[in-house]
Order: structure tokens, then C-alpha cells, then sequence
């Protein structure tokens, strides 16, 4: 039986215990962040991310792994340097759509992951010293889907570039159009076209940047009506994917099909450029053919 009147001893481990938790911070594992390594999808190889980072995501095996609009601006403008142009704002959710989940909530979610109102970012600035516009498909948002809000800042972008009598450029990155907003996600292909005619009747190059995927509804409108057209290493083009295709043509397709190199061959695309070489490129090309313009002017 315990004596109450008796005082209870002390806790064992003496003048030690009141260090232990201390040393336990010190020497504990401390843990790995989820985003520090990143696996190649071609070898299977974990590569340090601040390494791909500073690759602008092109792996040793020389993948271009998908990059975001904010990171796609940075480095495609003069010492990262470039003017934000806003998006314009449209109806949200008009069909109230659900596909087991609203709409409205698949919208908030991408809007939370990804810090933009949708899939457009534009910027304004210099691409080897000549000043244009560059609206950039975002595929981190919805699969780059072309919905209303991408119609709508596609046509801004093309209009701020009249504006500013400079030439666009746009690089792509779709799975097709959005089907949360039905017929009028699709209206957006003439929408983007009309647009398109705009810069032609104002005697401003529009040049496309084909990134990986690009398909669907954008290969059918705005990415295929570029004045030229270039395309990142391995990018898939096309407007349905070669699965469907095999199945409905039931026969095999040439290795490498859609892919840029294939279709640069077959002249659908005029040239395929690494990543890293893709300012450089672009500078020339706007350069070239803005040079014309200047000498009329």
C-alpha cells in the first residue's frame, strides 16, 4: 500500500532526463520534403529538383517535362522581365455542370493549386530585344482546357498586341476543350480564329509554340494558324490521341506519330527547338519579321 503522507520519489534518470528532449531535436531525422526529387519518366532516374529546375525541366534523357505559364513567361522574356496583362473575367459555371463534382469546385481547386483565375497567363515584354506579347496554355490547369476564360484571354492577348503593334506568340498545351462548359467552350475555336484575323489585317506576325500535349480543339483552331510554327523535343500534336486513332483505323501507327519531329518531317511543324534555345529563336523570328513592318512604316 502506498503511504499518502509519504513524498512520492522522484522521476529516475537524474539531471539527464532534462537535457534528453533537447539532444532528441537535434540528433531526430529530420524529414525529406515530397517535392525534393523527381522521377525521369523516360529512365526512371530521381533527379535533384533544384538540378531540373535550373535545366528549365529538361532531363538528362532529354525530356521536356511540363512547366507551368508564371515559369514558361520567365524564361522566355529578356532577363525575366515582363509586363502582366490581366485576363478578362467571364461567366462561371453557366451550364451548372457536375460531373460527380460541381464545376464550380473543380474550378476553386485548380484556381487554389495554381494561383490564376484559369489556364491563360499573358505577359508583355522583350524576346531578344523585340518587344511582343506571349500568352502562355497553362496544362497544369484543367489539362490546358479551351473554355471561355481561355477564349476570352486569348482574344485580349491578341488585341493588346494590335494594341501595342507588336507581334504574339503563343505557346500551346491542351487536352481539347472543356466539357463542363458544352457548345460554348467549342464557340471559342471561331472566337480564337476571328482573333487570329485581327493581327493579320494589322500586319503583326502571330507565332505558335507547340509544347506537349497539344490536341484537341486548339490543334483545330488557334495552334495550327501561326505564321510559323515551332515545337518543343517530343511534343505530341494532334487532335485525337494515336490510341483512338489505332482503334478506329484499326491499324498500327508509324513510331513516332504525332510527335514534333515526326510532324516537322511531314511539315506540319518548321522547326523543332530545345527549350533552353527557344528565346534566342523566337528573338530572331519576331526580329525578322518585324523588320519589314519597321521599313514600311
Amino acid at each position: 500500500m502506498v503511504d499518502k503522507n509519504k513524498p512520492q520519489q522522484e522521476k529516475r534518470g537524474g539531471w539527464l532526463s532534462r537535457f534528453a528532449p533537447g539532444v532528441r531535436k537535434i540528433v531526430s531525422r529530420r524529414d525529406t520534403p515530397d517535392n525534393l526529387w523527381v522521377k525521369d519518366p523516360d529512365s526512371g532516374e530521381m533527379l535533384y529538383r533544384s538540378d531540373l529546375e535550373n535545366a528549365l525541366w529538361v532531363t538528362p534523357s532529354g525530356r521536356h517535362m511540363r512547366i507551368d505559364a508564371p515559369t514558361r513567361l520567365r524564361f522566355t522574356f529578356d532577363d525575366g522581365q515582363y509586363e502582366t496583362i490581366d485576363t478578362p473575367d467571364v461567366p462561371e459555371d453557366p451550364l451548372k455542370f457536375s460531373d460527380g463534382k460541381p464545376y464550380k469546385d473543380r474550378l476553386n481547386a485548380a484556381r487554389k493549386a495554381a494561383g490564376r483565375k484559369d489556364t491563360m497567363a499573358i505577359g508583355f515584354g522583350q524576346i531578344g530585344g523585340t518587344e511582343a506579347v506571349a500568352i502562355v496554355q497553362d496544362f497544369t490547369f484543367m489539362g490546358g482546357s479551351l473554355g471561355m476564360a481561355a477564349g476570352e484571354a486569348f482574344i485580349a492577348a491578341a488585341r493588346a498586341a494590335v494594341a501595342r503593334n507588336v507581334p504574339l506568340v503563343c505557346f500551346t498545351a491542351a487536352g481539347g476543350a472543356r466539357m463542363q462548359e458544352g457548345a460554348l467552350s467549342l464557340m471559342q475555336m471561331a472566337r480564337t480564329t476571328l482573333a487570329i484575323q485581327e493581327l493579320k489585317a494589322a500586319q503583326l506576325p502571330f507565332v505558335v509554340v507547340l509544347t506537349d500535349p497539344t490536341t484537341g480543339g486548339v490543334t483545330a483552331s488557334y495552334a495550327m494558324l501561326g505564321d510559323v510554327h515551332l515545337a518543343e523535343p517530343g511534343a505530341l500534336i494532334g487532335f485525337a490521341g494515336p490510341r483512338v486513332i489505332e482503334a478506329t483505323i484499326r491499324e498500327k501507327l508509324p513510331p513516332g506519330f504525332q510527335r514534333a519531329e515526326y510532324l516537322q518531317e511531314k511539315g506540319m511543324v518548321d522547326k523543332v527547338v530545345a527549350r533552353g534555345a527557344l528565346p534566342e529563336t523566337l528573338g530572331q523570328i519576331l526580329s525578322m519579321l518585324m523588320g519589314g513592318k519597321r521599313r514600311a512604316a
